[in-house]
């Protein structure tokens, strides 16, 4: 009897029906988050994919996110055999994980083209203060930027420009600039012109105030990353150095680890040790994230 109950399978069977159980009881939630945190975010990642002048297409990117999710935790299932309770923690979390890598990395680079708009606003508004003093027009003067600066600021102008050729008013076809580019500086440009177009005043002189406010502001987010640089350097080592010494472990003398993965209390050990770094990488992040 003994025996029976300290077989590992006895232990897979217990879990299974407790999982079952839970599953049957919440199973409305359980799908609705489970959708949420996998497929459900497919529309905003092409969303923002399509912000980015980034073509792809809604089966490539279901086959990418499953990929990275059931692929990658079926990957690390195999690397654990034949410790199958090690192989189900471990593949459940990399699949947890793999289902946020595209969202994630989408995000990073959605918020990295903002900034780079924003940072290329400043000699953008230059020249378009210049053209608007020497007699251009709006549009003429967002021309003249089109021709002089890079991407992504020539692209979001450029598209500006095209819709407004097409029939598109300039206040509609700024408004869309606003919503691609959810940036602070972005919406008091947007708000300026659209304001200025109806109620009269000096293009010139407004454009050369947004550039000194969005030249201080940088200004502070400098000084702010560069105070907490540290802080989150710190957070990195502090998350990565238990993984990397395990592997070294692992390659080293794998039987040294080994009773982590094939005993009970060491795959207790294991969950409890990932749940703590969980918790301190993300207590971590929000004191060395401030947001001005």
């Amino acid at each position: 009897m003994m025996s029976i109950l300290n077989s590992t399978w006895f232990i897979v069977i217990g879990v299974g029906v407790s999982i079952f159980t839970l599953s049957m009881l919440w199973s409305d939630k359980i799908i609705a988050f489970l959708h949420e945190r996998s497929l459900g975010s497919r529309d905003e990642i092409l969303t923002k994919l399509n912000n980015m002048f980034i073509e792809t297409s809604e089966k490539k990117l279901t086959y990418t996110m499953l990929s990275l999710s059931f692929g990658l935790g079926l990957l690390m299932f195999l690397l654990f055999w034949p410790s199958i309770i090690a192989g189900l923690i471990f593949g459940a979390g990399i699949t947890a994980i793999g289902w946020q890598i595209p969202k994630w990395l989408t995000n990073y680079l959605y918020e990295k083209r903002c900034s780079r708009f924003v940072m290329q606003m400043v000699d953008g508004l230059t020249i378009m203060s210049n053209g608007i003093k020497s007699g251009l027009s709006i549009t003429q003067s967002m021309e003249r930027v089109v021709e002089s600066m890079p991407n992504p600021l020539s692209q979001e102008f450029e598209l500006v420009l095209s819709k407004i050729r097409l029939g598109v008013s300039i206040e509609e076809a700024l408004n869309d600039l606003a919503d691609r580019i959810p940036e602070a500086d972005v919406q008091m440009f947007v708000m300026s012109v659209n304001i200025l177009k109806e109620t009269g005043g000096d293009l010139a002189s407004t454009f050369t105030t947004i550039t000194e406010t969005i030249r201080e502001r940088q200004k502070l987010y400098q000084k702010v990353d560069a105070m907490t640089a540290q802080g989150k350097m710190q957070g990195i080592i502090m998350a990565c150095v238990p993984f990397v010494l395990l592997m070294v472990f692992l390659a080293i003398d794998p039987n040294f680890v080994a009773p982590l993965f094939g005993t009970t209390l060491g795959l207790i050990l294991l969950i409890i040790m990932v749940g703590l770094q969980i918790t301190g990488g993300y207590f971590i992040r929000k004191i060395v994230t401030i947001k001005v």
